[in-house]
């Protein structure tokens, strides 16, 4: 399935080689906060200095505007990297130029560099090839481990593969293989869990999963944009009204096979504490809004999921981080930690739900890239395993 180089396929003894990971990870008050992304790249860091390579990593955080910002310096991440190995980690206050270019040639062997912030350059995001070149001057080898955001083509992502020699990291690997095996060629019956507030960025993935899928189960404010197409009252629930004609075409289309919440958790403020109500699916009030699946949803879904060969599940079915609305997402990721099936989530909020739930050990597996994952649920290429050498 995965027919690109790999770090197993190329020579990396004594080398230098720039590895781009996604060490977009939140950070409070100058320390992590979340650290599964750092830890999703030891792997390939760890066999790049097992095998006695001189590993620079290269990596965006947040969105600054054009300019080097302390609040998203990569400086903590290298601080938090280095208590989590046993080799020496060092600091370069920029990705390119003569901080990088110094730090990267004093680099020895079995030594990690971490250079800072690339979007701390307006050339990243436009895949600018002098700033690729740049990057790529500094290294022998070149490996994308970054599947978080293998769907852009930047500077560090896409340029830099047309200066080196390109191959891919461990996790962009089995990233790329769960997700594509999942979709292409998945045990059956395949069961996809589609949530989230917008349906506009999910049309392409439900159109592409509609000709894999045996059911869709649909939650989350998406849901509310499907009931609008059937012409409830939906009170003040967020609808996307762009999309509500798609919508209709996609029920349609689909018949049974996408399936819509029975009821639903309703609301008038969006808060902690807040008074709510459970109600089968019908007109829902003035000033109520919907904010979660409710009980007898839940207990339908897990009936199918519990039936399930292959789980694909992105988007939480409320809005989770208000517990009063964390029910419905809750119960999916139970049900789909206790299936048998092959399972795989991805999207921000979904992989949150199942780490807060306790219960992300039970997951086959679990993605590391929102934007990327959908992309690749839609069918899409994505331009940062593009450009990697073929095996």
């Amino acid at each position: 399935m995965f027919n690109k180089k790999t770090i197993k396929d190329i020579e990396v003894t004594g080398k230098k080689v720039l590895v781009r990971v996604d060490f977009n990870v939140p950070i409070k008050d100058g320390i992590v906060s979340d650290d599964t992304r750092i830890r999703a790249a030891l792997p390939t860091i760890r066999y790049l200095i097992d095998h006695n390579a001189a590993v620079i990593l290269c990596s965006h955080l947040g969105r600054p505007k054009g300019g080097s910002e302390a609040k998203f310096s990569l400086k903590p991440v290298a601080e938090y990297l280095a208590t989590l190995v046993e080799f020496p980690i060092h600091f370069a206050e920029d990705c390119i130029g003569d901080a990088a270019t110094q730090a990267a040639g004093a680099l020895q062997k079995g030594e990690v560099l971490v250079l800072e912030n690339t979007r701390f350059h307006v050339e990243e995001e436009k895949n600018d090839p002098e700033m690729a070149q740049k990057l790529a001057a500094l290294a022998d080898v070149y490996v994308n481990d970054a599947f978080g955001s293998a769907h852009r083509a930047h500077a560090s992502t896409e340029g830099v593969t047309h200066f080196l020699p390109s191959v891919a990291g461990f996790l962009m690997e089995k990233e790329i293989q769960y997700l594509g095996q999942a979709i292409d060629d998945p045990k059956q019956p395949f069961v996809a869990i589609l949530g989230g507030a917008k349906i506009g960025d999910k049309i392409g993935v439900i159109k592409n999963l509609l000709t894999k899928a045996e059911t869709i189960l649909i939650g989350g404010g998406m849901a509310n944009t499907f009931f609008a197409a059937q012409g409830y009252p939906l009170g003040s629930s967020l609808v996307d009204n762009d999309s509500i004609e798609v919508a209709r075409e996609l029920l349609q289309s689909a018949g049974a096979r996408l399936r819509l919440p029975v009821d639903v958790v309703i609301a008038q403020k969006i808060e902690p504490g807040a008074e709510t109500r459970s109600m089968d699916m019908g007109p829902i009030p003035d000033g109520w809004s919907i904010l979660d699946i409710g009980p007898a949803t839940v207990e339908g879904y897990a009936k199918v999921i519990a039936t399930a060969g292959t789980i694909v599940w992105n988007g939480p079915m409320g809005v989770f981080e208000v517990p009063e609305f964390a029910q419905g997402t809750l119960g999916i990721a139970k049900a789909v930690a206790g299936s048998n099936a092959v399972s795989v989530i991805g999207g921000g909020e979904s992989v949150a739900a199942i780490q807060q739930s306790g219960l992300a050990d039970k997951i086959t597996h679990i993605s590391t890239g929102g934007g990327a994952s959908l992309e690749m649920l839609e069918g899409l290429e994505l331009p940062g395993v593009a450009a990697l050498q073929d095996k």
